[in-house]
Formats: C-alpha cells, structure tokens, sequence
C-alpha cells in the first residue's frame, strides 16, 4: 500500500461521495429530505462492500454498509450501464434496508464494459401508502400495514425509466408528486457518481481505482483494528428495554460484548422476540452498521481521519438470533425501528463505559420522535402530509463536558424545520418550541436539557402520527454518579378543561383549535454533581436554564442575591453531605428501572428470552407475557428455578406439553 497514493484517492472517494450527497439534498422536493436530511448515497465496491461514505450531509448511521444482500436478490451478469435498481425490502435485502420507508437504490458503475462500482443511494420516504399517513405507526403489527413492499427491480433499464415500476409506485403514495422528485434527485446523484467515477479510470487506470478501492478499505480496517486494541481485554454485558405504547410493554434487550486483542463480539443472546408492533429492526446475517454505530463512533472519534468504509466493521462480529427484536423475520413490521435502534446504543454505551477506564458518556434521551402531519395543504389544496420535526432531546453527560441542550448525539443528523416551513407548508401553527429549565440530569458534567414543542391545528382537521417516541416509563441512564435524565411527555389541550396526558402518540386525530405539547426525555448526568465546578453551576443558573433553588439541591451551590457563589456556603453545604461510594461502575437507571431490576435480575430476565426463543415463533410473545404474570404481584427477586417451574406451566397451558 502506498500510504500517500491511498491517502489522496481516499479523499477523491470521499469528495465524490459527499457531491453526490449534496446534489440529491439540494434538489430533492419533501421536507423531509430537503430540510431534515434523512437520505444519503455512496459508493460502493463492485463486491458489494461500502468504499466511501459522505461526511457533510445526510445521515450517518449507515457507515460501512454491505449491499451483498441486495446483490444476492438480482443477476449481476445481467447488469449493463444505465440499469438502476430499486427496493425498499428489508427481507429480500439481508436487512441493507432496515424499513420499508427507505427506498433504496443502487447503480453499477461499468469502466470500458467492466463491472467497477456501484452508486448507492436511499430516501426516506414520507409516504409509501399503508394503514396511516405517513406509512408509519407504532402500533403496526404486520409489514403489511406499512405499505408498499418492492422487491429489487429495474427501475431503469438501460438508461430507459420503466413506466411501469414507476406508476406502481406512484399509485401507492399519497404525494405521488414528492415522491417521485425525491427520487429523481436520486438518480441525479447516483449519475453523478458514475460520471466520477469514470473519470478517475481516465486518471489513473481502472486497475489503479480498484486497488486504491481495497487499500483505502484495509486502512480504515487496520485504524479500527488499533483503537480496538487499546481497549481491555474482557467480557461486559448490559442491557435495558423499549417502551411499547402502553405502561409496562417493556421489550428486553441483552448484550454481551467481548473483546479479544483487535476484535469485538457484541452477542445480543437472551434479547426478546419479535414483537407485533413496528418497533423490530431486520440486520440479517452480516455485521449491520445499524446496530454497532456506538463503537463505530467511538472508533471515529478517536480517529477522525479514518476512511468512513467497510474496512471498520471488518473486526466487528455481531450474534444476533433470527427472530429477537433486532434481527426480526418476515412479516416483521419495523416503521418505528429506530425506538429500538436507540437501546441498542445504549447498550454498547453501558459496555463502553466500563470498558475504558474513565468512562465515555451517559445515556442520551433515548428517543428520536418523528412527527407527522396531515392535512389540508394550504398552497395547491388537498391532502399534504409532512414531517413537521424531529424531537430527541438533551444528550448525556461525557467524561469531559456537557451534554448539548436539546440535540442528541445518536440523532443528531436530523435538522430541525424552521417554524415558517412547518406553518407555511401544514395546518399546523408552532405555539412554542424551547428548551425547559430545570431539565437537565445533574453531573459534574450535566446532561442537556429538555426540547418543547406546542402545535396548534388551525385548519378543519388534521392526522398526526409519531414515531420514536420512548423513555416515558423508564429513564435515560446516569453514570459514575451521575443522575438518571428525565422522562418524556406528551399533553392534548395543556391548561385547559380537555386536558388529556397522551403517553407515547401512535395516530391522533385533532379537531381545528386542538393543541398538543410533547416533551423529551433528557439524557443523564456524568459524574458526580457535587464536584461541578461552582461557577458553571451559576453561569447555568444567569442563563436561566437552572433555577437558584435547583443549583443548591442538586449541585450543592449556593447564590448570592445578585447570583455570585456564595464560597462559604456552599463549602459548608457540600461537606454535610453524606459519603459517596465509588461509583465508577454504578449506573443510576431511575427508580422504575431499579424496581424491574430488583424482581428480573437481568441475568434472569435473559434465561426469560432464550427460553422463548424455543418455543414455536407464533408462542414466543405469548409464553412471555405468561411468564410476566405468573409473578406479577411478587415483591422478591425471580430467580431461575422458580422461573424454569413457571416456564413448564405457562408451556403446558399454551402447547398442551410439558416443558423440556
């Protein structure tokens, strides 16, 4: 490998990716994509591996993709320029499309009639037809609520556009116009990224573009490899659980990850089911970037100059069992997957915290909550439906600063619509959006604070569905002392007569005049809030997002009337607080979670799922719902023998069979 050759058409890889990037975000029609950015294109090997990832626009949790599923589905011989395929399959792609709204497409790239690259590119979808506008509802039980399902297909043959691929798609969508300009800026951009590629064979040689191709993919390999390395040796577990729509539908997610020398293994054995709601992910048989985003961020954070490619995931092994919420079989619904996608994050977080030794950051807010209108339009008439905002919420505390007021690292790709688009383009009118005081989970770096989002119907009436929506039950971890984030809510007609506290949104329908006010959950708090520096205690408190009265219960910090710190007060009320354990490896997951945890050990909790995962997959929800129940009034902790007696009675009633 020539470091300098690699290093230059690393960047020329790079530069192409992020151009054909910008191109689709600069010309594509839905809010959505033009203002939020949940799209993204890149190249990709002629073997199917991801190359070169943008860097500038677009969303990022996609780094290091495979599309060889998708390969796998088509004739690759058959292939010849100007074909492009499109699909929105998540079973008919080995999971390269994690749900039905992110339509996918690919270009292969030929140089001189040779297969050399191929463009990849997706959108997120406003509407693809299905039970609801906007495709999407959590309470979706089945892929078939949620629209339309395109296996892989040729939507241009040859450089000629198949009418008829494209009026399926057109008769099975609401906003048939969007849609279809999201998707011309598609191909707009994967042109673009054929043309380039072209012209670096003309550079340089084809042969010469395919090896730096394979070098600049082992380079990102072997800088993965080395801050993996640096990691201990050893096996860490954590695990935390996805909020359904109702009080106490808690899915259980497991993790174990292992590291050994330059490798890791993230094994999510002893994870739930499948459930029959939109919260499942589909990651197939191959390390899905998806479900490792955590460990690949932190691999780019201290590296940021590692080429975003395949090359970063080759040291990670994932254990994911077809059939448990992250890697669900067909019909699996999975339109609100990214609920799910957050805990997985959380989870290697939980592992990565006691891994390095200083810690990494607490819990972010733990939900990503997409609001969608629909409604009168009020520029062209009929029906619109529109992503209004994305909603996260504070993120964690890290090891060395803040977390950011409002914006959540995991998500924070999404962009937020301005309120004269949200007004301009729906019925909806922005009655507040701010950040709350008082919010944020203490630490001696605090996690941000609280997003609040007002919406008013003016129009006759409107749809609104929300996606993502979690961590209303159970609370965004605190670590190393820490304190759990706080809970997110969601209020129908606040201060008035109406009033109604919704929980999570799956589909409400709203009368002209209805107001409702969302919330978001916080992330934690890092360390210890007694040992915050004093004075950025008071400069939160002149910034008026921390009250006086708040600064001294929680930080220890006592104000003067004109806002100074009082030194000698506050040096006296911290020394009467009691003595604080080591909290290194102490997580505070909020009272709720501690009351799960202290009658479902999660070790217990896991031997739960896996035995589930025997059962027939019809039964595997229902034996666990049993199970749940035959110790629902207990106050003690289950513990495996009298889970296993419990197993074999719920097993009989549902099977007629003795448990074995």
């Amino acid at each position: 490998m020539d470091p300098v050759k690699t290093a230059i058409m690393a960047n020329r890889f790079q530069a192409l990716a992020d151009e054909a990037s910008t191109i689709l975000y600069r010309t594509a029609h839905t809010t959505f994509i033009k203002l939020v950015q949940d799209f993204q294109c890149a190249l990709v090997s002629a073997d199917g591996e991801n190359v070169a990832y943008p860097a500038q626009s677009g969303v990022n949790v996609f780094i290091g993709f495979s599309i060889k599923g998708l390969l796998e589905e088509i004739d690759v011989d058959a292939l010849v320029p100007g074909d492009i395929i499109v699909t929105n399959d998540p079973f008919h792609t080995d999971g390269l499309v994690t749900h039905m709204m992110d339509v996918t497409m690919i270009n292969p790239i030929f140089n001189d009639g040779k297969l050399v690259a191929f463009g990849w590119s997706f959108v997120h979808a406003s509407d693809i037809g299905g039970a609801v506008p906007g495709s999407i509802a959590p309470s979706n039980s089945e892929v078939f609520q949620e629209g339309l399902r395109i296996r892989p297909v040729k939507l241009y043959k040859a450089g000629q556009l198949n009418t008829e691929v494209r009026d399926v798609i057109m008769d099975n969508t609401r906003i048939p116009g969007d849609i279809w300009g999201d998707l011309q800026a598609v191909v707009a951009a994967l042109r673009t990224m054929d043309r380039r590629v072209n012209e670096l064979c003309a550079r340089y040689g084809r042969d010469g573009v395919e090896q730096a191709m394979d070098d600049i993919t082992e380079l990102a390999e072997i800088k993965a490899r080395k801050i993996i390395r640096d990691l201990p040796n050893s096996s860490y577990t954590f695990s935390d659980y996805v909020e359904g729509l109702k009080p106490g539908e808690l899915t259980f997610l497991h993790l174990k990850m292992t590291i050994e020398d330059d490798e890791v293994v993230f094994d999510f054995t002893g994870t739930d089911p499948q459930v029959a709601a939109a919260y499942n992910i589909v990651s197939g048989r191959r390390t899905h970037p998806y479900i490792v985003q955590a460990l690949l961020w932190y691999i780019l954070t201290i590296d940021p100059l590692a080429p975003k490619n395949a090359g970063l995931l080759r040291p990670i092994r994932t254990i994911a069992p077809a059939g448990t919420l992250i890697n669900a079989e067909f019909p699996a619904a999975g339109g609100s997957r990214i609920a799910t996608g957050l805990r997985v994050y959380d989870c290697i977080l939980g592992c990565l915290n006691q891994a390095i030794p200083d810690g990494l950051v607490a819990a972010g807010p733990g939900q990503a909550a997409i609001i969608v209108a629909t409604g009168e339009d009020p520029i062209n008439g009929g029906k619109r439906v529109t992503v209004i905002n994305p909603l996260a919420g504070g993120g964690g505390g890290r090891r060395s600063r803040d977390g950011v007021d409002g914006v959540e690292v995991r998500s924070g790709f999404l962009l937020s619509v301005p309120t004269e688009i949200t007004e301009v383009e729906t019925v909806m009118r922005v009655r507040r959006y701010a950040i709350v005081p008082d919010t944020q989970a203490p630490g001696l770096y605090r996690g941000g604070a609280a997003l609040e989002l007002e919406l008013e119907n003016v129009g006759m009436e409107a749809v609104m569905t929300i996606r993502g929506m979690n961590r209303f039950h159970l609370q965004p971890w605190g670590v190393r002392g820490g304190a759990a984030g706080q809970l997110g809510s969601a209020i129908l007609n606040p201060e008035t007569p109406a009033e109604e506290q919704l929980g999570k949104v799956n589909v409400l329908y709203l009368k002209r005049g209805d107001r409702i006010r969302l919330r978001t959950p916080t992330g934690g708090g890092f360390g210890d809030p007694y040992g915050r520096d004093p004075q950025l205690v008071a400069c939160d408190v002149e910034r008026g997002v921390v009250s006086s009265e708040r600064a001294r219960e929680a930080y220890g910090v006592v104000l003067t009337e004109d806002g100074k710190v009082d030194e000698e007060q506050t040096t006296r009320l911290r020394a009467s607080r009691p003595h604080v354990r080591d909290e290194a490896h102490v997580f505070d997951r909020g009272t709720a979670r501690d009351r799960i945890d202290h009658i479902w050990p999660p070790e217990v909790r896991s031997s739960l799922a896996q035995a589930a995962m025997k059962a027939p997959s019809s039964l595997r929800h229902h034996l666990i719902q049993g199970v749940l129940k035959q110790f629902a009034d207990t106050t003690e902790p289950v513990a495996l023998g009298p889970l296993e007696a419990a197993l074999e009675v719920v097993e009989h009633d549902l099977l007629g069979t003795s448990h074995t």
